[in-house]
């Protein structure tokens, strides 16, 4: 999670975290501003409405972020709150608040963030009050992100295992789709092969039969390939209640469900309990690809483990979004770095998506519990 201290905008000074005052605790805070948020939504059509640059924005709450919860004085109190539009962009959205617990009162809102991306910076003076200082807008390079478009092109390369009997081999081939284009510019195989499609969703791949003789030959692909930025999006190919079914690797578990009833309680709309999960999900698992059963996405062994790498983390996490209502499912691809241009990766990646109000929304929490600066 970025920290409050990181963000960009207006010049208007403003008291800011730290110094905490007896008879007030963050729970205080918290409970405060939620009663604001939840009173305001009750007014405005379910929606929590927040004025931004000549607009005014239809927002739902994702999440308070109680680590930076703070008394200013013993009457003024800050809280940094998460809320989504159904758009999928998230803002990051600074709240003071005055008056004892029970009573407080919203004073000023600012949008601190959007999309992680900071609009302010806060600063202190020597007199330890704060201010938002204006600063450049941070490029998305320096944020590890690369926005809008991406071209490049993507070499694949196997080396095959000693064969020693016939054998088959399926090579996942990524399709043309609203998100990327596809161009397939050249195939360097030692056999002739097919191209094969997936009756129930529809993924196509290169399948080749092979012999002793290909024992140690290399496989080459090379694609030209355009990324468009991808976040929240629909998708009207299937029902989203299939993704409520158990499977093998993520089966029902009643260890799930109470798991998932705990972490979601008091948590209003789908939203809220996905994020909820989310942090669940960081809190509880440890990227270590060690010992056996590691990489399978089986959500048992990363409930019961609690460490493995990004299948573990978001088979968990699937599993417990099931177990709730929230429709859930696995994607999984290639990470391309965005602060280098050429170089080779060592593997997959894969991420998880969750429904809710008509649209999926991608979410990946390993990488979130690596670089927690890309965590929003």
């Amino acid at each position: 999670v970025t920290v409050v201290c990181l963000v960009l905008g207006s010049c208007s000074t403003a008291k800011g975290p730290h110094e905490n005052v007896a008879n007030v605790v963050t729970a205080d805070i918290q409970a405060g501003i939620e009663k604001h948020i939840e009173e305001q939504v009750k007014l405005n059509e379910g929606y929590f409405k927040v004025p931004f640059e000549d607009q005014e924005l239809h927002l739902k709450l994702v999440r308070v972020h109680t680590e930076y919860l703070a008394n200013l004085t013993p009457q003024d109190h800050f809280a940094c709150v998460d809320l989504a539009s159904t758009d999928g962009d998230v803002y990051d959205v600074d709240f003071f608040l005055s008056g004892d617990p029970g009573r407080m009162t919203v004073t000023k809102t600012t949008v601190h963030k959007t999309n992680g991306q900071p609009l302010y910076v806060w600063k202190q003076k020597e007199d330890k009050t704060w201010y938002r200082l204006p600063v450049d807008n941070a490029t998305p390079d320096l944020l590890g992100v690369v926005k809008e478009r991406d071209r490049f092109e993507f070499f694949y390369q196997a080396t095959l295992p000693e064969i020693t009997d016939q054998g088959r081999m399926w090579i996942p081939l990524p399709v043309t789709d609203q998100y990327q284009t596809i161009e397939v510019q050249y195939i360097d195989a030692p056999v002739d092969y097919q191209i094969l499609a997936d009756r129930k969703y529809g993924n196509k791949m290169f399948f080749m039969e092979l012999t002793p003789e290909n024992s140690r030959d290399t496989v080459e692909i090379c694609y030209r390939v355009e990324r468009r930025e991808k976040g929240v999006y629909r998708d009207n190919t299937g029902d989203p209640q299939y993704y409520l079914r158990p499977n093998r690797l993520v089966p029902e578990n009643r260890e799930f469900s109470k798991i998932a009833e705990k972490v979601v309680a008091g948590k209003l709309g789908s939203l809220a309990r996905a994020r909820a999960l989310y942090d669940h999900t960081i809190d509880r698992m440890r990227y270590m690809k060690y010992g056996d059963g590691w990489g399978k996405g089986d959500a048992i062994y990363a409930c019961d483990i609690r460490t493995g790498n990004c299948t573990d983390f978001h088979s968990y996490f699937i599993a417990l979004s099931r177990a709730v209502g929230i429709p859930a499912r696995f994607a999984i691809g290639a990470s391309i770095p965005s602060e280098r241009n050429q170089g080779g990766i060592d593997g997959y990646h894969c991420w998880a998506e969750f429904y809710t109000n008509g649209k999926w929304w991608p979410t990946d929490i390993s990488e979130g519990d690596k670089c927690s600066a890309l965590s929003t």
